[in-house]
């Protein structure tokens, strides 16, 4: 019966998360295809979105960002040239049962430049999914790993930004430039996003990789997950076959990981200022 009033919230309330780093090569994309999967197994209606003009996550379920006709891009279009172009005409289907894709196309990349001055564009991809509120239990969105229009949209979009931070010494670096825009949106009041710090790829044989999660559990324990997602190469396995890796290996490590994560995130968080943290 909980888990039900529960599922019942979620369908009023749709959950936006958005996974981001300002770094690639973190886990991103496993990141939002593993929870997708966990998530529709039991149950739920998940939307992912792609807004990387690299495509890995349109990639993953066998589209191809450099000749897909409709994508994200799409969206963006119609603000600039006034052209509509609804939302479901653009969704694929990825051969996973609740789980819709919103993918990439390697147009994304010429965002920036087309869109100038244009007004409004922070906000296409949130008035976008706001009409599927009721259709979708959760919305994750992979970001690219530079910050710019796609990523703002994804900012401002979500409830919940999770940051997979590969446990090495420039994947921490690139937290602290995804930390920094956050607190450049904080100060301007527009916003005071929720966050989760997540270390992935974690080998314990490796000094980097142990050196690394001391270092998150010293200067980000406040917003930091735990736990840690191991190095698996399942998932890279579960890529080739084009499934979320909860689907092919229940049973392996990562996805355990993930499912542990998973339950963290779908806990309800009392709202707070997000702190942000100087380096060590």
């Amino acid at each position: 019966m909980k888990e039900n009033q529960s599922k019942l919230t979620n369908i009023i309330n749709m959950n936006i998360w958005t996974i981001a780093n300002q770094k690639g090569g973190v886990g991103k994309t496993t990141t939002a295809v593993t929870v997708a999967g966990l998530l529709a197994q039991k149950g739920y209606k998940v939307l992912l979105i792609d807004m990387d003009p690299h495509g890995s996550l349109t990639s993953y379920f066998g589209y191809n960002p450099d000749t897909i006709e409709e994508s994200v891009y799409s969206l963006f279009q119609k603000k600039i040239s006034a052209k509509r172009t609804p939302l479901a005409s653009i969704l694929c289907r990825t051969g996973i049962d609740n789980i819709d894709l919103l993918p990439a196309s390697a147009s994304l990349v010429s965002l920036d430049r087309q869109a100038g001055m244009t007004k409004g564009m922070g906000l296409i991809i949130k008035d976008a999914v706001q009409p599927y509120s009721n259709h979708y239990d959760y919305v994750l969105i992979d970001c690219p790993p530079t910050l710019g229009i796609s990523m703002i949209n994804a900012l401002a979009a979500c409830q919940k930004l999770i940051i997979p931070v590969q446990t090495e010494f420039l994947a921490i670096k690139g937290l602290e430039r995804i930390l920094n825009t956050l607190k450049m949106i904080s100060m301007t009041g527009k916003q005071n996003l929720e966050y989760v710090v997540v270390p992935t790829m974690f080998d314990r044989r490796t000094r980097a990789s142990l050196d690394s999660l001391s270092n998150l559990q010293k200067v980000h324990h406040h917003r930091l997950w735990q736990g840690y997602i191991p190095v698996d190469t399942k998932f890279r396995e579960a890529s080739g076959m084009k499934k979320p890796a909860s689907y092919l290996y229940p049973d392996s490590r990562g996805v355990k990981a993930y499912q542990t994560l998973l339950n963290f995130l779908m806990i309800d968080s009392v709202e707070v200022t997000p702190e942000f943290p100087q380096s060590a």
